[in-house]
C-alpha cells in the first residue's frame, strides 16, 4: 500500500436532501451529512469528527439515531445496491456494529428509517414502486414482519415508531396516512383513512395514541386512535412590511402534547415537484418538532412558528414566529424566502433549535431569545457559516495567507481560513462563477463569470471589482506562481494579462474543443493547457508558441498537473486512466481501475501525488508512480469531485465536488509524520483597505472622538449639579435624623424609667406567687401521703382474696380432670360398640348392592336386544320413506326446471314492459314538457291576443277620429276648390294683360330694359297679391 496518508481534518458543506439530516448527539455535539460522511461538530469548541461513508458508497439517503443516542443508523447507495450501516456512537472513534445487506425481498433504496423506544427493532421503508414497510430485529439482522404500504407509486415520506409501544408505527406521504401495529409476525393495518387524502409530508407522535401531521397545503392535522380529531390551516397573508407575516385560520380545539425528537424531512425534490404543477398560496410543513411548552413547525419559505398550550384550554395557539435573515452580502434581499426548513431539532434541554434548509444551510436560535422578542419576529444565525447551496466550480489557494477560495454556481464567491477553520469574505453576484484563482499574496482575486473576467481586490470586509474583461464564460483561470500574470480561458482561446498593467499580452490558439485546465510551471516560463480535443500543449509564454503536444482524441482530458522540474506531465481524462507524458509522448498509462479521474495534483516537493474520481473518493499516491495497484482511496464527497489542490507547504489537501462541500484533509507518511515544508514562511498578517474606507472610519473616528469629550464634559457637568442635589439632600436628612435621634434618646429614657417599675413590681409579685407555691404543695403533699396509705391497705387485701382463689381454681381443676378422663373411657366403649354394628350393616349392604348389579345387567341386556328390534323396523321404514321422498325430490326437480324456465320468461317478459314502461315513462315526460311548454305559449299567445285586441280597439276609435276629422277636411276641401275656381277665373285676364305689357315692353328696346322689366313685374305682382288678398 502506498506510504501517503491524509486525514480529514474540516469540512464546510450540508447535505441537506438526506432524510432526517440533523440531530443532538448531546447539548453540544450535533451529527449532519456532509459530502460522503457523517459529521459530529461540536458547537463549542468548534471541532469535527467523521464518520465515513461505505466502500465504493453513491452517497447517503437517510439517517436515524436511536432514542437512547447510542446507534445511528445511514442507508446508502453501495455498487448500486441499497445496504444500511449501524454505527455505536458510543465508541471512539464510532465502529459499524451491524450492517444490513442481505434482502430476500425487493429494493432498489431505504427512504427512511427510525429506531423503535427501545432501540432493539428498526423500522425502514423502501422506494416506490416496491414501497415495502420493513419491521427488523436489526442485532440478529432478522427481518420480523413486510408489508406493502403503497401500490400506486405514491411518494412514501416517513415511519416512524409509536414512543411508548414497541409495535405500534406510523406511515405518511402522498395519499397515506396508515397505523400498522405488528402481531404474530405481521404488520396490520389498525386505521382507516376518511375524507380527502391530503399529500402528508411530515409527522411526530403527541402521545400513545395521537400523532400531529402536517401537509403540503399548510394544515396540520391531529389523529387520535386512526381518527381526525382537530385541524389548523396556516395562511401566508400578503406582506405588509419587509418581514410579512403569517397567520393561523381555522383552529378547533384538541388536547395537543407533543415528543421531543425531531422530525425527519420528505424528499425535497419529488414535493416542488408535484407543487410547481399548482400554485400553492399555503406553505407548506416539510417539518415538526416538539419541546415541553408546545411544538415548532415549517411554515413556508424561510419561517418557522412556534407554538405554545393555552392555559385555560386544552389547545395550542401560535406565540412567536422565527425567519432566517436576509444576508447583507447577498444581491437578493429576499433570498430568505427562497429556501424551506427541511428538518429541525431541539437540543436535549430544549436551549437551542437547530434547523437545516434546502439551501443546504444550517440555523440555530437560542430558545430564551425568542422570549425576548415577543411581537416582533425573531432571527435565526447561521450555526457555522454560510455554506454553498449548489456545485462548486472552482478552488484556490495563496502562498502568503491561509486563504481558500472558492466560486459556486450559486453565485457567490467564498474565502475561507484553513488554519482558523473560518469564513473570511462571502459575498454573491448576479451571474454564476465558473473559475477563481488567487493570487499568491493573497490580496486579489480573478474570478471567471458567465458575462464576463472580473479582476478584484480582498478587502478587510468586502471583496471589490477593479478590472473587468470581456471573456465570456471562462471556466478556467490560473494566477501565475510568482502572480505577474494569469492565465483566463475562454472556449479553445487561452488568454494571458498581466497583473501589473493589467493588459492581455498574449492569446494562446491551438486547442480545437474547450480547454479544461491549465497548469503553470515552476519558473512560470510555460503553460501545459488541456482540453476536451483530446490535446495536452505546453506553451512557451516568451513567444506564444507550443513547445511540445500529445494529441490522443479518443481521450476527453479533464484535469492535468506537472513535476515540480516541468519534466513530466500528468493528465487525466475520460478514459479511465492516469497518463505521464514527455516530450510529446506518454510514457506510461495507469489504470485507473472502472473510475474517472477528474482531478489530479502532485506536491510541491514531489513526493505524493493525489487524484480525485467521479465517485466523489481520493486516491493518495507516492510518487514515482508504483507500476502494482498502490494507493490508499478515501470516501470524501458525494458527488464527481471538480478541484483539488495542495496548499503551498504540502501540509494539507483541499476538495471541492458537484455536492457544494469543501474538504481540508491533513497529509502523513504512513508512521504518521506530517510532510516537513520545504522552508518556514510565516503567514502575512496585512489585509488590503480602500483610501475612501479609511478617511471615511478616520472622520467617523474623529466625530466619535469629539462625541465622546462632549459626552464627558456632559457627564461631567451632570455629575456635579447630581453632587450638589445629593449633598443638599444628604444635609436634609442629616438634620432630619437628628432631631429624629433626639426625640428617640427622650423616648428611650422614659421607656427606662417604666421598665423599671415594672420590674420592681414584677419581683414582688414573684415573691408572693413563690411563698404560695411553697404553701399548696406541702399541702398537697401531706393530702397525698394519706392517700397512699389507705391504697397500700386495699392493695394488701386484694393480694390476699388472690391468693384463696387461686387454690380454689386448682381444685376445680383437679376434680375436672378425673371426671373429664372416666367420661372418655366411657365414651371410647360406646363408640366402639356402634362402629362393630355399622361395619356388620355395611357389608349387609355390599352385598344387596352386588345382587342389584346382577339383576341390572340382566335388565340391561334384555332392552338392549328389544331396542336393536326396534331400530331394524325403524330403519326399515325410514328407508322406504326416503326411496319415496327421492322419487317425489326428482319428480319435483322436474317441475321446479320447468318452473324457473317459466321463470326466467315471465322475468324477461317482466324487464321488457319494465324498460318499455320506463320508456313510456320518459315519453310521458317528455310530452309533459311539451305540454308545459305549449300552455305556457298558449297562455302567451292569449295574452298576446288581448293586448293586440286592445291596441286594435284604440285603433279602431283613432281611425273613427280621423273619419271625423276627413269630413271636415273634404268640406274645407270642396270650400277652396270653390275658392280656387274662383281666384283662377280672375287671374287669367290679368295673365293676358301681363302678356301684352310684355311684348310691350320687348318692343319698347333695351334702354332700361333690366329695371323696367323688374319694376313692372314687381308692379304687376303686387297687384295679384292684392287682389288675392281681396278674394
Amino acid at each position: 500500500m502506498s506510504t501517503v496518508v491524509a486525514q480529514s481534518l474540516h469540512v464546510f458543506g450540508l447535505r441537506s436532501h438526506v432524510a432526517n439530516n440533523i440531530f443532538f448527539f448531546d447539548e453540544q455535539i450535533i451529527i449532519f451529512p456532509s459530502g460522503n460522511h457523517c459529521v459530529k461538530y461540536n458547537v463549542d469548541q468548534k471541532w469535527q469528527k467523521f464518520i465515513p461513508g461505505s466502500d465504493k458508497s453513491q452517497g447517503m439517503l437517510a439517517l436515524s439515531i436511536s432514542p437512547n443516542r447510542r446507534y445511528l443508523a445511514i442507508s446508502e447507495i453501495v455498487q448500486e445496491k441499497p445496504v444500511i450501516t449501524i454505527y455505536e456512537l458510543s465508541s471512539i472513534p464510532c465502529r459499524k456494529r451491524k450492517i444490513l445487506n442481505n434482502f430476500d425481498f425487493p429494493v432498489q433504496r431505504f427512504i427512511s428509517m427510525a429506531f423503535s423506544p427501545d432501540s432493539k427493532y428498526l423500522l425502514t421503508q423502501t422506494s416506490p414502486p416496491e414501497s415495502n414497510l420493513v419491521y427488523w430485529l436489526w442485532e440478529k439482522q432478522k427481518v420480523m414482519a413486510i408489508i406493502r404500504t403503497d401500490s400506486q407509486n405514491n411518494a412514501v415520506y416517513q415511519v416512524s415508531f409509536n414512543p411508548q409501544d414497541n409495535t405500534q408505527v406510523c406511515v405518511t406521504g402522498n395519499g397515506i396516512f396508515k397505523l400498522l401495529r405488528f402481531a404474530e409476525g405481521t404488520l396490520k393495518q389498525t386505521n382507516f383513512q376518511r375524507g380527502e387524502p391530503q399529500n402528508y409530508l411530515a409527522h411526530t407522535w403527541v402521545s400513545e395514541d395521537k400523532i400531529i401531521v402536517g401537509t403540503d397545503t399548510g394544515k396540520l392535522f391531529l389523529f387520535e386512535s386512526g381518527d381526525q380529531r382537530w385541524e389548523t390551516s396556516i395562511m401566508v397573508k400578503e406582506p405588509t412590511s419587509e418581514t410579512g407575516n403569517l397567520e393561523v385560520i381555522r383552529e378547533s380545539e384538541s388536547l395537543i402534547q407533543f415528543p421531543t425528537i425531531s422530525s425527519p424531512v420528505p424528499s425535497y425534490e419529488q414535493v416542488m415537484m408535484a407543487s410547481n404543477n399548482s400554485q400553492l398560496a399555503m406553505p407548506q410543513v416539510f417539518a415538526i418538532a416538539a419541546y415541553s411548552k408546545g411544538f415548532a413547525c415549517a411554515a413556508g419559505p424561510g419561517r418557522v412558528l412556534l407554538f405554545e398550550k393555552m392555559e385555560e384550554k386544552d389547545i395550542y395557539r401560535e406565540s412567536r414566529e422565527i425567519r432566517i435573515p436576509t444576508d447583507p452580502q447577498s444581491n437578493e434581499r429576499s433570498q430568505s424566502d427562497k429556501q424551506d426548513v427541511l428538518c429541525m431539532c431541539f437540543s436535549p434541554s430544549e436551549e437551542t433549535l437547530v434547523v437545516s434548509t434546502s439551501k443546504n444551510q444550517l440555523y440555530s436560535i437560542t430558545m430564551s431569545l425568542t422570549e425576548i422578542s415577543k411581537g416582533e419576529p425573531a432571527h435565526f444565525e447561521y450555526l457555522m457559516y454560510p455554506l454553498h447551496s449548489a456545485a462548486i466550480t472552482g478552488l484556490a489557494t495563496c502562498i502568503r495567507k491561509p486563504f481558500i477560495a472558492t466560486c459556486s454556481l450559486d453565485r457567490s464567491v467564498r474565502i475561507w481560513n484553513y488554519e482558523s477553520n473560518t469564513l473570511e469574505l462571502f459575498k454573491e453576484y448576479q451571474e454564476e462563477a465558473y473559475a477563481i484563482s488567487l493570487h499568491p499574496s493573497g490580496h486579489f482575486v480573478v474570478v471567471g463569470f458567465a458575462d464576463k473576467l472580473r479582476l478584484m481586490n480582498l478587502l478587510i470586509d468586502d471583496i471589490r471589482s477593479f478590472k473587468e474583461y470581456s471573456v465570456r464564460g471562462c471556466r478556467e483561470c490560473s494566477f501565475s506562481n510568482g502572480g505577474h500574470l494569469f492565465a483566463a480561458v475562454s472556449g479553445n482561446v487561452i488568454h494571458i494579462f498581466a497583473t501589473t498593467s493589467l493588459e492581455n499580452i498574449s492569446n494562446l490558439k491551438g486547442h480545437t474543443g474547450k480547454v479544461r485546465s491549465v497548469v503553470w510551471n515552476a519558473d512560470d516560463s510555460k503553460l501545459i493547457s488541456c482540453g476536451t480535443d483530446g490535446a495536452v500543449y505546453e506553451w512557451n509564454l516568451s513567444s506564444g508558441k507550443r513547445e511540445t503536444e500529445c494529441v490522443l482524441k479518443s481521450c476527453s482530458y479533464n484535469c492535468v498537473t506537472v513535476s515540480p522540474d516541468a519534466k513530466i506531465i500528468f493528465a487525466v481524462g475520460s478514459d479511465q486512466t492516469l497518463k505521464e507524458i514527455a516530450d510529446s509522448s506518454i510514457l506510461r498509462e495507469i489504470s485507473a481501475f472502472d473510475v474517472v479521474y477528474t482531478a489530479i495534483v502532485i506536491s510541491h516537493s514531489g513526493r505524493m501525488m493525489f487524484v480525485g474520481t467521479s465517485v466523489g473518493t481520493i486516491r493518495a499516491m507516492k510518487y514515482p508512480l508504483p507500476l502494482q495497484k498502490e494507493f490508499n482511496e478515501y470516501q470524501a464527497h458525494a458527488g464527481p469531485i471538480t478541484k483539488m489542490l495542495l496548499t503551498f507547504d504540502d501540509q494539507f489537501l483541499l476538495t471541492v465536488a458537484e455536492d457544494g462541500c469543501l474538504f481540508t484533509w491533513k497529509v502523513f507518511d504512513k508512521d504518521g509524520r506530517g510532510i516537513k515544508r520545504e522552508r518556514e514562511v510565516g503567514f502575512a498578517e496585512e489585509v488590503l483597505i480602500t483610501k475612501t474606507d479609511m478617511e471615511e472610519k478616520a472622520q467617523i473616528m474623529l466625530e466619535l472622538k469629539t462625541r465622546v469629550e462632549e459626552l464627558k464634559m456632559e457627564n461631567e457637568y451632570q455629575l456635579r449639579l447630581k453632587d450638589m442635589n445629593y449633598s443638599e439632600k444628604i444635609k436634609e436628612l442629616t438634620d432630619k435624623f437628628l432631631q429624629e435621634m433626639e426625640s428617640l434618646k427622650t423616648k428611650n429614657q422614659v421607656l427606662k424609667t417604666e421598665k423599671e417599675k415594672q420590674d420592681v413590681f414584677h419581683r414582688e409579685r414573684i415573691d408572693d406567687l413563690l411563698d404560695k407555691q411553697s404553701q399548696e404543695l406541702q399541702d398537697l403533699e401531706c393530702c397525698n401521703n394519706q392517700k397512699l396509705l389507705l391504697e397500700y391497705e386495699k392493695y394488701q387485701e386484694l393480694q390476699l382474696k388472690s391468693q384463696r382463689m387461686q387454690e380454689e381454681y386448682e381444685k376445680q381443676l383437679r376434680d375436672n380432670d378425673e371426671t373429664k378422663s372416666q367420661a372418655l373411657e366411657e365414651l371410647t366403649e360406646f363408640y366402639e360398640a356402634k362402629l362393630q354394628e355399622k361395619t356388620t350393616l355395611l357389608e349387609e349392604a355390599q352385598e344387596d348392592v352386588r345382587q342389584q348389579l346382577r339383576e341390572f345387567e340382566e335388565t340391561k341386556k334384555q332392552i338392549e336386544e328389544d331396542e336393536d328390534r326396534e331400530i331394524q323396523d325403524i330403519k326399515t321404514k325410514y328407508e322406504k320413506k326416503l326411496r319415496d321422498e327421492k322419487e317425489s325430490n326428482l319428480r319435483l326437480k322436474g317441475e321446479t326446471g320447468i318452473m324457473r324456465k317459466k321463470f326466467s320468461s315471465l322475468q324477461k317478459e317482466v324487464e321488457e314492459r319494465t324498460n318499455d314502461i320506463e320508456s313510456l315513462k320518459r315519453e310521458q315526460v317528455k310530452l309533459q314538457g311539451v305540454i308545459k311548454s305549449l300552455e305556457k305559449d298558449i297562455l302567451g299567445l292569449k295574452r298576446e291576443i288581448q293586448e293586440r285586441d286592445e291596441t286594435i280597439q284604440d285603433k279602431e276609435k283613432r281611425i273613427y277620429d280621423l273619419k271625423k276629422k276627413n269630413q271636415e277636411l273634404e268640406k274645407f276641401k270642396f270650400v277652396l276648390d270653390y275658392k280656387i275656381k274662383e281666384l283662377k277665373k280672375q287671374i287669367e285676364p290679368r295673365e293676358d294683360e301681363i302678356k301684352v305689357m310684355k311684348e310691350q315692353i320687348q318692343e319698347s328696346g333695351n334702354v332700361g330694359g333690366g329695371v323696367c322689366k323688374a319694376a313692372v313685374f314687381g308692379l304687376h305682382l303686387r297687384r295679384n297679391r292684392k287682389s288675392c288678398k281681396v278674394s
